[in-house]
């Protein structure tokens, strides 16, 4: 194989110990290493904060130097936002947010 080759094998290959260490780590060793009640504390918000991390800027696409665009995913969004504030039902904010995207799109922007 080439050496280009090789440097991207390796790559894939370190870079998933690497995962498989830092995601599977916490199982393997947790009861061996006691974490203080800050950091268990901060680690109840790590779920939320990766969603966070995920849509916001699937919702909110952005470029360097101009504003957040509010499109058709955002009203989409803001659709099922309120209709789980009102229902609190996950199953119908995925259908609505869905069915909203998929009504709003062709006639986007107004």
């Amino acid at each position: 194989m080439a050496a280009d080759t090789w440097y991207v094998v390796g790559a894939i290959v370190l870079l998933a110990l690497c995962s498989l260490l830092t995601r599977a780590g916490y199982m393997l060793f947790g009861d061996y290493i006691p974490l203080s009640d800050g950091v268990r504390r901060a680690l109840r918000y790590a779920p939320a904060a990766a969603l966070t991390g995920i849509i916001v800027p699937e919702v909110l696409p952005w470029q360097p130097g101009v504003m957040p665009s509010f499109d058709v995913k955002a009203a989409a969004a803001v659709l099922a936002i309120a209709l789980y504030w009102k229902t609190r039902n996950s199953l119908l904010v995925i259908v609505g947010g869905m069915v909203a995207y998929w009504l709003l799109r062709p006639w986007w922007p107004f």
